[in-house]
């Protein structure tokens, strides 16, 4: 039971139709499941770092070439950190947001409700992964709404 994967917060939440009464419910769900996650860890006797971001140093990730940029799908999951010690902060390690997230998530949330086009968040690879160079808030809503894959623009030395 604690070990199931986390369920897209739209899965069983009614709309009203409200845009933005729509993301605050939305937001308040995703950050409550962090809170829950927090509180599940405290209870296994986890170490708080598990449940923190990873943050990566892009200096002593990139080469000593030119970046070669490619757009492309990638799967959310394989996202497993940042290059932003402050983002950091705003999310937890399954990209759920803090508090201090909530207008930039709720404004996210809402323009891809409405159908908006977003740009492609840019990610750089991380062995196996990949970690957030723009778009913290693009990833965090895209696994709130269950989203499999994201559009990225691939930073790569």
């Amino acid at each position: 039971m604690w070990n199931r994967p986390p369920q897209p917060i739209m899965e069983d939440m009614l709309m009203t139709g409200s845009y933005p009464v729509d993301a605050e419910r939305a937001f308040v769900r995703a950050r409550r499941t962090r809170r829950r996650a927090a509180i599940a860890r405290m209870l296994r006797r986890e170490p708080a770092e598990c449940g923190r971001l990873k943050v990566y140093d892009e200096r002593a990730m990139s080469g000593a070439g030119s970046r070669v940029r490619a757009i492309r799908e990638i799967p959310l999951e394989a996202i497993d950190g940042t290059l932003e010690a402050g983002k950091a902060k705003q999310f937890d390690r399954a990209f759920r947001p803090a508090s201090a997230a909530g207008a930039r998530w709720q404004r996210v949330w809402i323009a891809e409700q409405r159908g908006a086009v977003l740009p492609p968040i840019s990610v750089v690879p991380t062995g196996d992964g990949f970690a957030v160079r723009d778009g913290h808030h693009r990833v965090s809503v895209a696994r709130a709404r269950g989203a499999a894959t994201i559009d990225a623009e691939v930073l790569a030395a």
